[in-house]
């Protein structure tokens, strides 16, 4: 059972609100700057920690370029918390327990997990531009070289 996709390229994001490490985020509340949200299934799993190492060794040049970035997952504040302190991560984290971002932006889907299917968050990241339309999609992301290209995207996009 994979989530249908209800987002489309070229077109705006809806606003939404979530609970966030730096209290409540709401989408609307961040037009002007470029949003990259990426979605990722676990805190402090291999693949989820070193997307988030690579995403905030190049924070300061997506800042540059205009863009903040925001990592999502079904973890909960405290674990998110406790994430970001960990590796010291420069950027807000949602947490999305009740899957309506997930749902929002069609990343759940079964996986196959050493052998045993779950039901759980495809990495994927969106870059959504300053008047909050989605301009790129990136699912099923494999971790090594994806940054550069969100940032190639955030640039081109400017």
């Amino acid at each position: 059972m994979s989530s249908k996709k209800t987002l489309s390229v070229d077109k705006e994001v809806p606003d939404f609100t979530a609970d966030s490490t730096a209290g409540k985020f709401r989408l609307s509340e961040h037009r002007g700057k470029s949003i990259v949200l990426y979605f990722y299934p676990k805190d402090n799993t291999p693949g989820c920690t070193m997307e988030s190492n690579d995403f905030a060794a190049a924070s300061k040049r997506f800042e540059k370029a205009g863009a903040s970035i925001i990592g999502v997952s079904r973890d909960s504040l405290a674990s998110h918390e406790k994430f970001r302190a960990k590796f010291e991560l420069p950027f807000v984290l949602l947490s999305d327990p009740e899957e309506k971002l997930c749902t929002l932006f069609g990343v759940m889907k079964q996986k196959n997990m050493y052998g045993k299917m779950v039901y759980g968050i495809e990495r994927s990241t969106f870059l959504i531009d300053a008047k909050g339309v989605l301009r790129q999609e990136w699912r099923g992301v494999k971790v090594p070289g994806h940054v550069d290209a969100v940032y190639e995207a955030v640039v081109e996009n400017k």
